[in-house]
């Protein structure tokens, strides 16, 4: 199961921020699919591609065991609870939580 020349296309597309960003994304409870796929334009499918090309095998095991188990988090319709934006009011534009070292 490779990655479709569409997907690689929009991954070449993205600079190293952004590569890094959305694995952080990814390994996020609060951050869900949709937002994923309304900042970068990358469905759930395609997003578990590229976590599949970026991390090795048994971080990608590892990571998907944590999304099927706490899948109810990564998805906006069967969380129970709404978000408005997509960070945390502690974070900077680049990500870093202000106050943590």
């Amino acid at each position: 199961m490779g990655l479709s020349r569409a997907l690689k296309l929009k991954i070449d597309s993205l600079s190293l921020e952004d590569v890094d960003r959305l694995i952080r994304m990814g390994w996020e409870d609060r951050t869900t699919f949709e937002v994923i796929d309304h900042q970068f334009n990358i469905s759930q499918n395609e997003f578990i591609r590229f976590m599949r090309s970026q991390l090795n095998r048994s971080d990608f095991v590892r990571w998907r065991k944590r999304i099927s188990e706490h899948g109810h988090l990564k998805q906006e319709k069967k969380r129970g609870f709404k978000t408005d934006r997509f960070k945390c009011t502690r974070q900077s534009a680049d990500g870093i939580t202000k106050g943590w070292k």
